[in-house]
Order: C-alpha cells, then sequence, then structure tokens
C-alpha cells in the first residue's frame, strides 16, 4: 500500500484546475459546443457594432452641463441637460415646492422598509411585510395628501412624477396581491355561489382590457352614482387597478395552488387540521414559493401597466418626460427626446430589474 503525505493528500483532495475558475465558466457556458461557440461568437459581434456607438451617443458626445438647449449643440448626441433642467418635476410632478419633503420622507421610508426586508436575518421581517403591505400605503396618503396635523392639503391633481408612478404602483400590488389570493381561494371552495361568483369574477376583468376599465372608472362612473356625489379621479383609477390585477393575481395563485401535490391536502386532513389552518400552515406557504415567479412578472407588469394613467389626464413619470419635450423651450430637437425616452426607460427598467433580482434571491432562500 502506497502510503500519501500530507503535501500529496492535499493536491489529491482538490479539483482539477480546469473544473474551476474564470476559463471553466466559459468553457462550459460559452464555448461548450459548436452551437454555443457561434452564438458567442455572433453575441460579441453584435456588442461590438453596438455598445461603442451606443457609448459615444450617451457619454463621449453627449452634453452634460446647462440650462438650455442650446447647450447641446450636437443633435448627433445625448442631451441630459435637458434631465438635469427637469429633474425635479421628473421626480415630483407639480407638487409644491416647500412641500416635497413629505415625498422624500414617504421615499425614505419605503427604502428602510425594502432593506429590513431584503436583510438575511433581520429582525421581525413578517411584521415588517404586513406594515408595508398595510400602513405604509395609508400613511402614504395621508402624508401626501395632507389636510391633517397642520399638513397642507395638496389635491391629487398636482401629483405626478415618478411620486405618482410609484403611488399606483404599490397601491395596485398591496391590494391586488390579497384580493387575488382570496379569489383564488373563492374559486377552488367547495360551495358552488362563492366559488361561481369567483369564477364570474375572475373571467370578466381578464377579459376587459385596462384602457376600458380606466375610462369606465372615470367616464361612465359618475353616471351611475347621485348628482353632486364625486370621488377622486385618482382614486377611481386605484380602484380600477386594484379589481383590474386582482383578477390576473387569483391566477397566479391558483397555479401555485393546484402545483401543490394533493398529498398534503391529505395530511393536513389527516392531522386534523382545519380548513384555515391548513391553508395558512400546510398548503400556502407551499404554493407561494411555487407561484413567486409569476408573482413577481405580474407585478413587473403591473408598473409598467401605471403609464396608461396618461389617458385620464394623470401626469405619471412618463408622462411628465413627454410634457416637458412639449414645452417651447425644448421642442426643436430630436436628441431631447431621444434622451428623454432614453431615460423613462432606463428608470423603469432600474425598478423591474430590481424587483426581478429581488425575487431570485427570495427563490434561492426559500
Amino acid at each position: 500500500m502506497t502510503t500519501l503525505t500530507g503535501s500529496q493528500w492535499e493536491s489529491e483532495r482538490k479539483p482539477p484546475v480546469a473544473a474551476t475558475g474564470a476559463a471553466a465558466w466559459l468553457r462550459a457556458n460559452l464555448f461548450s459546443s459548436p452551437l454555443n461557440i457561434a452564438l458567442t461568437v455572433l453575441s460579441l459581434w453584435f456588442l461590438y457594432l453596438v455598445v461603442p456607438p451606443l457609448f459615444e451617443w450617451a457619454v463621449v458626445d453627449a452634453a452634460w452641463r446647462g440650462t438650455r438647449i442650446e447647450d447641446c449643440p450636437d443633435r448627433e448626441a445625448a442631451c441630459w441637460v435637458f434631465v438635469g433642467a427637469r429633474w425635479s418635476t421628473f421626480i415630483y410632478g407639480s407638487y409644491p415646492a416647500a412641500e416635497r419633503w413629505r415625498i422624500d420622507l414617504v421615499f425614505a421610508l419605503g427604502a428602510l422598509g425594502i432593506a429590513l426586508m431584503m436583510l438575511p436575518r433581520g429582525p421581525a421581517k413578517g411584521p415588517v411585510g404586513i406594515v408595508m403591505l398595510t400602513l405604509y400605503p395609508a400613511l402614504t396618503f395621508g402624508l401626501l395628501l395632507g389636510g391633517w396635523f397642520g399638513l397642507r392639503h395638496v389635491p391629487t391633481t398636482e401629483w405626478g412624477g415618478l411620486m405618482l408612478t410609484l403611488v399606483v404602483a404599490v397601491w395596485a400590488i398591496a391590494t391586488s396581491i390579497p384580493l387575488g389570493l382570496l379569489l383564488a381561494l373563492g374559486r377552488r371552495s367547495p360551495r358552488p355561489v362563492i366559488r361561481w361568483f369567483c369564477v364570474a369574477f375572475i373571467e370578466f376583468w381578464r377579459g376587459v382590457p385596462l384602457i376600458n376599465v380606466l375610462f369606465l372608472a372615470i367616464v361612465m362612473f359618475p353616471l351611475f352614482v347621485p348628482a353632486g356625489l364625486d370621488f377622486d379621479k385618482l382614486l377611481r383609477a386605484l380602484v380600477a387597478f386594484s379589481i383590474f390585477n386582482a383578477a390576473y393575481m387569483a391566477e397566479v395563485f391558483r397555479g401555485g395552488l393546484q402545483a401543490v401535490p394533493p398529498g398534503q391536502y391529505e395530511a393536513a386532513r389527516a392531522l386534523g387540521l382545519s380548513y384555515a389552518r391548513m391553508m395558512a400552515f400546510v398548503i400556502l406557504p407551499q404554493a407561494l414559493r411555487i407561484a413567486l415567479p409569476a408573482l413577481v412578472n405580474t407585478c413587473i407588469g403591473i408598473f409598467k401597466e401605471t403609464t396608461l394613467i396618461l389617458i385620464i389626464g394623470l401626469f405619471d413619470f412618463l408622462a411628465v418626460i413627454q410634457a416637458g419635450m412639449a414645452d417651447p423651450a425644448w421642442i426643436a430637437g430630436e436628441h431631447v427626446r431621444t434622451s428623454g425616452y432614453v431615460f423613462a426607460a432606463l428608470g423603469f427598467w432600474i425598478f423591474c430589474y430590481g424587483m426581478s433580482r429581488y425575487s431570485r434571491y427570495l427563490e434561492r432562500r426559500l
């Protein structure tokens, strides 16, 4: 029998050099087969054609300093001067400048709540999540609307920009998730009346375009209420978003519930658990894990759908950028419009990609 020394034993335990490191990753992911090699070469060629001109347009030749259209003389390059000059409008809309600290406070509280929920072993993550889904939306409306504790009342007609986009998105997500879960449970209910009602509700709202729903909420709703009774336009839009997206959330949760093996239901009943306890402690935790990717995908779709509120006269993030392009002081340049749309796309991408990465993080932890 051959006896190995300490150094020889360590060398025997180490994996082959070719199986680790950057070279192994490149070989496994980019050059593992002739097809992968061809796709890698085509991708590098495409990046070579796109990235250098884009970098030159957006960074090298772009105009960064100034306050007027004259400060962007190169019409073949980005005009970030437009974004810098109208930055506050893009973020706050027409909200009074003296009261914008309330928006900053709402942003800070939201960022704090998200940070606490993202901590791997943060204290009381469950209660923080419940607060973010229940109390935080109510506190947001109280701070932004004002009219109490000495806060100046700011009507929703003066709301706009990124702030309005986040308000609509957070409200729609926070309300459609619990409503969708209730509808999904109701659709699987053994009681025919509850099941038929949920099925009819889900199928009706899934079959109607969101634009029609918004028009119904803004144009048709006042025809069905007593004369002199009116509701805020933004409030009606938020209710429309909640109802519409709840139907889609219901299908997401129904898919998760159906993916749970039947043996889990039988085991829970064998333990003598009631329906509520079975759902709360056995079925829903598994269904939510399964439905998480589709759930986040629906939330991303909701965030992008907020741009539709422009058609009912509310100026969200994209709408205020378009309004800035229509300003006579900036209307004379195609490069201004291109820069504005690129900035809007970048803003939406940051939020949507952030939600996507957080969902991947949750999938790994669960």
